[in-house]
């Protein structure tokens, strides 16, 4: 699912793309992505694109007289720009915005349709978008401790629900515990003041590194390749491969669809934890350490 970083680099583009620009027609292929029925899709004909902001992980495309297009693009959702009058006619098409110079074209590589455009009147009806999470770049270290202790669940969970901090997914919540070197499990009640800090510190520093390099690397074009797997991520997606601050093979967790990847001997103490849907089968054969995971 893109995440702050990539919300940014999409909203630069778009900026950059569409604002000043009436849309000339909206296509929909799929029946699934188009969630609300009024206000009618033929009132976005014609109208000028004013704003492109965001609400936690949706992008919001404000058009003339207080109209505006809500785009989620959950886990597979994408945006690309495509030639004049393209129309949606491959199966991860959803939906064709057609602008008199190109077309922004809103795809989906699943077969699970989660992704969704809302159509709304009036600035006040974007609340019911917001789930609420908290934005680490523009808050203080207190507001963020008493969101981050304000229930005890652990820290991958806390980062990752949007009520509690806006923007930040599966991706990036392993760099930022990376970072921070500060394990996925721990409760998020038993942390010390330092290790707090130190993870208020790493949320922001990683997200604002993530977003400038975003923004460098599509500050030319239109950004057709965002994706959660970078070469550059120190742990998320490197199962295997060896930490770059200490070179040790990363480890994951995997549960309910998510995969979680950290250094045992950065962010453990050198502890390997127990995947839950494996333990039950490996029992006393998970090795608990890197030490036996790595014996013969």
């Amino acid at each position: 699912m893109p995440e702050y970083p990539d919300i940014c680099v999409y909203e630069d583009a778009l900026r950059r793309y569409i604002v000043d620009r009436p849309i000339q027609s909206v296509m929909i292929r799929s029946p699934f992505v188009l969630r609300t029925v009024e206000p009618d899709l033929s009132e976005c004909f014609d109208r000028i694109v004013r704003t492109v902001d965001s609400i936690g992980k949706r992008l919001v495309l404000g058009l003339e007289d207080e109209l505006y297009l809500v785009i989620h693009l959950m886990i597979a959702g994408r945006l690309h720009w495509r030639k004049p009058k393209s129309a949606p006619t491959r199966k991860a098409d959803l939906a064709a915005i057609q602008f008199e110079h190109g077309t922004l074209m809103f795809t989906e590589a699943s077969t699970r349709k989660r992704a969704s455009i809302h159509i709304v009147r009036h600035e006040s009806s974007l609340a019911e978008f917001d789930r609420g999470g908290l934005d680490v770049l523009t808050t203080s270290l207190q507001r963020f401790t008493r969101q981050l202790t304000s229930q005890n669940r652990t820290l991958k969970r806390v980062l990752t629900d949007p009520t509690l901090f806006s923007g930040i997914g599966n991706a990036y919540s392993d760099e930022i515990l990376h970072a921070a070197e500060l394990s996925p499990i721990r409760w998020t009640t038993r942390l010390t003041e330092e290790e707090v800090s130190r993870l208020y510190e790493a949320v922001r520093s990683q997200l604002i590194l993530w977003r400038d390099r975003l923004l460098q690397e599509n500050s030319d074009r239109f950004p057709e390749r965002v994706t959660a797997f970078r070469p550059e991520m120190a742990v998320h997606g490197k199962y295997g491969q060896p930490c770059p601050e200490c070179g040790s093979p990363v480890q994951r967790l995997v549960y309910a669809e998510k995969e979680t990847n950290y250094c045992a001997k950065c962010q453990t103490g050198g502890r390997i934890l127990k995947d839950r849907s494996l333990s039950r089968l490996l029992k006393d054969d998970w090795p608990k350490t890197l030490e036996e995971l790595e014996s013969p």
